[in-house]
């Protein structure tokens, strides 16, 4: 048992998109950044320091070196979206996460560090941490994050809890059924009375990531190229007249390329797309009305039927295959459902006694259940596939922000509230017990 409410809790949501933390009883999260660091081999660091000195500018406040397991070349990382808008020769933008399970432990050290020491301003030793994880994560995940935060950042209690959970708990329920949309994946989790019921979960890969992709290739199907902000510069040749100059820097990586890219089509997919009211149909679409959108560089074009068609992949994953060049080898594998099948799916698999509840409150969150419209189609999408005595509902939690940060908020909440404070799996249990305590700790 932990006795230090005295100081307050620190709660980190890293999510395949962005890490968000801050302090517990606060009502938004002090850092949001992205989850994906920029790296560079120290080789390439060396060789690039001798034949460009001086130009790169001071970047000890967010760089740091790791020693990477795998291999004993010396990384140097670069975190944060101040350090990654830099531009720098050999720098691979790379996620420490993929299909929602932590890859590579290095990175997210190194995001964590940020987030104490850059972000936060704190020691780590004096503040209980309640971490956000995925509702499937795994016993060697906890067991590897705990050994983490007790050996590398001595933080005097832990707590992990389940990212529907805390969505659940940011909503005021503790039945509910969750339907997240992320950055890298949209999960449905049935939480009942505060505990996820692990056999009716649901995953489908396709999230804000996913659609970001698709809108790109869409968009260069049609001869829209989006240049990143590095590669030219806009002079003004007569007042409010402007011309690009082209720049070239051989050395860029080809992901850092496509990081800026998609940072360009992110912002158009959430500028311009809404879900459509009824399933999406070329021919009906084909008219419908563009919206225009200036890119960096100054040229702006015509968004139409995609701002209809990108948003409808959620309901209608087949339209990928479909209707967009180069996304044809999607799904091969194994077919994805769209998101009323699994919210039906996902109640039926559930006790019988608790299907009436859960149909009543369906939870949104996740940047991606932030689009316009999205809870009224779901809505109409379900009342045609449940059951006739169901009474569906689907909750949106307050405004786009509190549905961004829901499960930071869930966290929040929790790590304040009094009664929790005997919950911690402290360092003296740690120690005691080890790190597959955790399992017992925080079920």
């Amino acid at each position: 048992m932990y006795g230090g409410d005295e100081v307050s809790a620190v709660v980190i949501d890293l999510g395949s998109h962005t890490c968000k933390a801050g302090y517990a009883g606060e009502d938004a999260p002090k850092a949001v950044f992205p989850s994906v660091v920029g790296s560079i081999d120290q080789m390439d660091v060396d060789d690039a320091v001798k034949s460009d000195s001086g130009s790169a500018p001071d970047s000890k406040t967010v760089a740091r070196s790791f020693d990477s397991d795998k291999s004993k070349t010396k990384r140097k990382f670069y975190v944060g979206s101040q350090a990654l808008g830099y531009r720098r020769d050999h720098m691979e933008v790379l996620s420490p996460i993929k299909d929602g399970v932590v890859v590579n432990w290095d990175i997210v050290d190194s995001i964590w560090d940020h987030a104490f020491r850059e972000r936060l301003l704190i020691d780590p030793k004096e503040h209980p941490m309640l971490l956000a994880e995925p509702s499937s994560n795994t016993q060697q995940q906890r067991e590897r994050t705990a050994e983490l935060m007790f050996e590398r950042y001595k933080v005097p209690a832990l707590f992990l809890a389940k990212n529907a959970v805390l969505t659940s708990f940011a909503s005021g329920r503790a039945t509910s059924l969750v339907v997240d949309s992320g950055g890298g994946s949209t999960t449905v989790t049935p939480v009942h009375d505060g505990y996820v019921l692990q056999k009716a979960l649901g995953t489908s890969p396709i999230g804000g990531e996913f659609l970001t992709e698709c809108m790109m290739k869409s968009l260069e199907s049609k001869g829209i190229m989006m240049k990143p902000r590095y590669s030219f510069k806009r002079k003004e040749i007569r007042p409010g007249e402007f011309q690009t100059v082209d720049l070239d820097f051989p050395n860029t990586t080809e992901s850092y390329k496509l990081y800026c890219q998609r940072a360009i089509a992110s912002d158009i997919k959430e500028c311009v797309c809404r879900a459509p009211d009824t399933p999406y149909d070329e021919s009906a679409y084909a008219n419908v009305p563009t919206t225009p959108y200036e890119l960096p560089d100054g040229q702006t074009i015509e968004v139409g039927a995609d701002r209809f068609k990108i948003p409808d992949v959620l309901f209608t994953p087949s339209l990928v295959q479909q209707t967009i060049p180069g996304m044809e080898s999607f799904s091969d594998s194994a077919p994805v459902r769209g998101l009323p099948q699994m919210v039906v799916e996902s109640i039926n698999k559930c006790d019988v006694d608790i299907r009436r509840e859960l149909f009543s409150s369906i939870l949104l969150a996740g940047g991606t259940a932030s689009m316009q419209q999205l809870k009224e189609r779901l809505e109409k999408d379900l009342l045609e596939e449940s059951p006739q005595t169901a009474r569906v509902k689907v909750l949106a939690i307050g405004n786009s922000t509190e549905r961004r940060f829901s499960v930071w908020i869930g966290g929040s909440i929790l790590a304040s509230l009094g009664s929790f404070q005997q919950m911690w799996f402290s360092k003296a249990e740690y120690e005691e017990h080890g790190a597959s305590y955790v399992q017992r700790k925080c079920p």
